[in-house]
């Protein structure tokens, strides 16, 4: 793409699809300014491991020209799943970690890594959208809490489920699935509570019953992600009764949700380390699935912002890595950037409404009185 034609570019959310895409576009010499509301890079945790996909992540990681850093920071090793019952029973384990490409990497060392691939001041911190409107000229002016404003050809949403774009494109909001997790977590497990650990494994495991779910997932630094999961209304937090007083009276409020429990199991909740407002409620939002909107010359989104589901057969970040991926290439391989970004959205739609699809059908199932059957059932098909 030549100076010329280039778009002035806005890149709103530093998350992994939107650093993708800037990354992607530096590459191909196509300059792009991303705006992030945390103060720095390290201002929160970014969470647990993301498991990259072959025909996304890594896709994704390729076209940037990060495949050799990547193998730095990837963990092959972690792709061993477990199911249990929640008597503890073990039901199903697959450790054999041969020929699978779905190699584990923490998030916030992929967010670095990203951040690493470009150059100094393309992303601005603490820049808060607040506003964004449609000048005369057919440019977007954003404006943002600390006071800038700055006028741009082409818009990007990868600012997440609560978008401050989508509102130009869309009249969606997100809905609650009906599930709501709480996330805890155990530091370093291998050490401190290797038992945990064992249960655990290298990987993820599940244990389901009564319509509710206890997931592990093994993170960098032998930290384990803990998640408990069940139906329950939207206000739960203020109705359920949790004692929310402490750390450790919140979890064993918590852990009476799950009262005929394995003791095994629920001491992933009781030994977690997470303390007072670290026990973080989650509740599972989604769009419509097959939201898309009529195409608007000079914005679009990706992602969450474009087609926020459940992470049960959703893709979350591999997704939103490959919308990125192909928004970036239309736009340094299109003469016209607009029909660059038109026929990305085209791509976005197709591929993001079976998923999402997917990804409500799953929790629908998983959160069932069937849910441990059904998991059992198609881990064993995709054995086969």
């Amino acid at each position: 793409m030549s100076e010329r034609s280039a778009p002035h570019i806005a890149i709103v959310g530093a998350g992994p699809g939107g650093l993708t895409l800037a990354s992607i576009l530096h590459l191909h010499d196509i300059h792009a300014v991303v705006f992030e509301r945390e103060a720095f890079s390290s201002a929160r945790p970014q969470g647990g491991s993301l498991d990259m996909h072959p025909d996304a992540g890594q896709f994704a990681i390729r076209c940037a020209g990060l495949s050799e850093e990547f193998k730095h920071i990837a963990r092959y090793e972690d792709q061993e799943l477990r199911i249990y019952d929640k008597y503890g029973r073990l039901l199903l384990v697959d450790a054999d970690v041969t020929g699978k490409d779905r190699p584990e990497v923490d998030r916030g060392q992929l967010r670095q890594m990203l951040l690493d691939s470009l150059p100094s001041g393309v992303v601005r911190w603490d820049h808060e959208l607040t506003a964004a409107r449609q000048r005369d000229d057919n440019t977007f002016e954003l404006e943002f809490r600390n006071g800038w404003s700055e006028r741009f050809d082409l818009v990007i949403g990868a600012d997440g489920a609560w978008s401050r774009l989508r509102p130009l494109l869309s009249d969606e909001q997100p809905i609650y699935s009906g599930v709501m997790f709480v996330a805890l977590g155990v530091d370093d497990a291998d050490v401190r509570h290797p038992e945990l650990a064992q249960i655990v494994g290298r990987g993820m495991m599940f244990a389901l019953g009564d319509s509710k779910v206890i997931i592990g997932h093994r993170d960098a630094n032998s930290h384990l992600g803990i998640y408990a999961g069940m139906r329950v209304p939207v206000d739960w937090v203020e109705t359920s009764g949790l004692d929310w007083s402490s750390g450790e009276a919140v979890k064993a409020s918590l852990a009476d949700q799950f009262s005929d429990w394995s003791e095994d199991l629920l001491q992933l909740i009781y030994r977690s380390g997470a303390g007072g407002g670290k026990v973080a409620p989650r509740p599972i939002y989604a769009l419509p699935v097959g939201h898309r909107w009529e195409h608007r010359p000079g914005v679009t989104l990706l992602g969450d912002a474009a087609h926020l589901m459940s992470p049960f057969g959703g893709d979350g970040a591999n997704l939103a890595m490959r919308d990125a991926t192909d928004l970036a290439l239309a736009l340094a391989s299109h003469k016209d950037w607009r029909a660059g970004v038109q026929g990305s959205e085209i791509t976005m739609f197709a591929r993001a409404e079976e998923a999402a699809a997917s990804a409500r059908d799953a929790i629908d199932e998983v959160f069932s009185a069937e849910g441990l059957a059904h998991i059992l059932h198609v881990m064993k098909e995709q054995r086969r």
